[in-house]
């Protein structure tokens, strides 16, 4: 059942929250002021990486004439746009390095390789998602409006083809944000006012593939069909790695789920906690972290999703003390585990209630 009362959940008393709360802060606080070259190293480096690999995968593409040099050229492109998707593109356009104050670096200008409009995921995930983790009816990525993820989703017939749009969502996973996106620009137009987004994005769409699927293998002259072949299987292949990530985050057993009445007069530390409860990590060494945009650390993302990626994993040993300390669930655990909790979740939750309940 969705968590009606985080702190009555946890056991913690008012005090306790508190204390969590000091003691997070100072988290935040240790990091923001120490953070200076080496991470601004950090990302430069990253960018120059990625960028790098990008070419030299599309040489290899185009020089190499067997079917295994298409093949290595082919997972070396998709790991570059991984690497810009993840660790550079979703991070960036969480701020994580404004404060380097470089105009080609900051969430405002970055502009990701990918179908979707970097300015409507922004407001979609750093404002409807994250601020709302995981709450029923109020966060837009709770199965991104196509999937049951949760008993507490009131259940309706469309659910029970939930198998089939999960398989075509993680291969169209990129297209599926930038829908999830627009439809968050129309809803906050609607509030606002102001431009609902449709021609923003076709434009984006436009320029996306035109670069992908008409430019470059125009410019592979008689091997046109060979780098076509290589960007549409190399953007699945992204599609595929960075939906595992997103998903592995969110949805598998011990990401609670909340009811929308924790929102009323929550504190600053219940919502820290409703972070830590609402989200799941999942084992990964350094090169694993790296790939996922160091997402593996889930829980200390959406503890403090503007600071670094390169400093989550030094966060998260301090968050995993705190959770011993106060008696907290830490959600972790190897990641075809927790893709195949998720797996089961959405096939369960695609049925009625009564028959969710006996498929458990």
């Amino acid at each position: 059942m969705a968590i009606r009362q985080v702190a009555a959940y946890a056991h913690l008393s008012e005090t306790d929250v508190e204390s969590l709360t000091r003691e997070l802060d100072a988290i935040r606080a240790d990091v923001e002021g120490s953070l200076g070259a080496r991470d601004a190293a950090y990302i430069r480096r990253t960018i120059r990486l990625q960028r790098l690999l990008d070419v030299a995968a599309r040489i290899v593409i185009h020089r190499s004439r067997s079917r295994r040099g298409w093949l290595l050229g082919t997972v070396a492109l998709a790991a570059a746009k991984s690497i810009e998707n993840m660790e550079i593109g979703h991070n960036v356009g969480h701020g994580q390095w404004d404060w380097m104050n470089d105009p080609e670096i900051h969430s405002n200008t970055w502009e990701w390789d990918m179908a979707g409009l970097s300015s409507q995921w922004r407001y979609s995930h750093n404002y409807t998602h994250h601020v709302y983790n995981n709450v029923i009816g109020v966060d837009d990525d709770l199965g991104f409006g196509v999937l049951r993820v949760s008993p507490d989703q009131e259940w309706k017939p469309d659910y029970l083809v939930s198998p089939i749009r999960n398989v075509l969502l993680a291969v169209i996973f990129e297209w599926g944000i930038a829908l999830h996106g627009l439809h968050a620009a129309r809803d906050r137009a609607l509030e606002v006012g102001g431009s609902k987004g449709g021609h923003e994005l076709a434009a984006k769409v436009a320029r996306q593939v035109g670069k992908d699927y008409v430019a470059l293998p125009a410019l592979s002259g008689r091997r046109w069909r060979r780098t076509l072949a290589a960007n549409a299987a190399a953007n699945v292949l992204r599609n595929l790695w960075a939906y595992v990530v997103i998903f592995c985050g969110h949805f598998p057993d011990g990401a609670e789920k909340f009811d929308p009445e924790v929102l009323e007069q929550e504190t600053r530390g219940e919502w820290y906690l409703r972070q830590m409860l609402g989200s799941a990590n999942f084992n990964a060494g350094p090169a694993m972290a790296f790939m996922s945009g160091n997402l593996c650390y889930q829980i200390e993302h959406h503890l403090f999703p503007d600071l670094p990626s390169n400093r989550l994993a030094q966060i998260a040993r301090r968050v995993r003390a705190l959770c011993d300390k106060y008696d907290l669930p830490y959600t972790t655990g190897p990641l075809p585990r927790q893709y195949l909790q998720t797996f089961r979740a959405i096939h369960r939750y695609a049925l009625p209630d009564r028959f969710a309940r006996v498929a458990r």
